[in-house]
């Protein structure tokens, strides 16, 4: 993997986005993937400063109040709480001194499985085979399923069906490794296509992030699948299931305002492996 292929750029002690984190929105604006992974990098910084490294992350929940621009960023971050079996981070992004994105991080410390017995669905998700997405950890076009099978042909699914995800993240900083993590927190902002991705494109922009996590995914392969919608007067609520190769992680949940008149049509959209979109259309 080359240094070049990432998210961001290192200037001094702030982020610069390379154009692989530009929207779909806007040409002059930062995508939720980008975001997410850059201050879940913040977080995960800020946890080992306190030296702990018996702790995973459990819920992450990011708010995208306003658009980020292609310009550096600032991230400050502020440990809330940290007790025997939990440690709470909170990250700031800024740009030119205005907020334009916080999350929080709840990093908890595993044990024992409970002994009684609780419901869980007797179906979980799966990714696509292995002859048609074999394992990499490197970054590819995601596979995509709805009344179509897993393809990488974003035409093939732009229809009103339920859809799933699967994709190989991006590395947030150029030239660092991608945790886990990292890996989740990114991709979890897809939960806003898979769950408001319909037959004329994306119509609705997410607000708002909310992840729960049993465990860390085993490597950055990371499967998003739609379990719920819900909308009214223009407000949508999405929630996706989240997995991997070893099975189930846990959910994503987003909050989307309709944005109609800028939608995303998906509809001959194509990327190269690089993260680099060949085609687009913005209407």
């Amino acid at each position: 993997m080359t240094d070049e292929i990432a998210f961001f750029t290192r200037t001094g002690d702030d982020l610069a986005p390379t154009p692989l984190a530009c929207s779909m929105w806007s040409d002059d604006q930062l995508h939720g993937v980008a975001l997410s992974g850059a201050l879940a990098r913040a977080a995960e910084q800020a946890l080992a400063a306190t030296g702990r490294d018996d702790l995973r992350p459990a819920r992450w929940v990011v708010d995208l109040f306003r658009a980020a621009r292609m310009q550096p960023c600032t991230l400050t971050t502020s440990v809330v709480r940290e007790g025997s079996r939990i440690c709470l981070v909170d990250v700031s992004m800024s740009q030119a001194g205005e907020p334009v994105a916080r999350a929080s991080a709840t990093f908890l410390k595993p044990s024992g499985t409970a002994p009684g017995e609780v419901w869980q669905p007797p179906e979980r998700p799966a990714p696509p085979p292995l002859d048609v997405a074999p394992e990499t950890d490197e970054p590819r076009v995601p596979f995509l399923r709805s009344a179509s099978g897993w393809s990488q042909d974003f035409t093939e699914h732009q229809n009103p069906d339920r859809k799933a995800s699967w994709s190989s993240a991006m590395p947030v900083v150029s030239g660092e490794p991608l945790s886990p993590f990292q890996a989740v927190a990114a991709a979890a902002d897809g939960a806003s296509m898979v769950t408001n991705w319909g037959t004329r494109g994306v119509e609705y922009i997410n607000t708002d992030i909310a992840l729960t996590l049993a465990r860390e995914p085993v490597g950055v392969e990371i499967g998003l699948l739609a379990t719920d919608r819900v909308e009214h007067d223009g407000i949508a609520s999405g929630t996706t299931a989240v997995f991997d190769r070893a099975g189930a992680l846990g959910t994503v949940t987003v909050a989307a305002l309709a944005n109609a008149r800028r939608r995303v049509d998906m509809g001959g959209v194509e990327y190269a492996d690089d993260g680099r979109r060949r085609t687009a259309s913005r209407v």
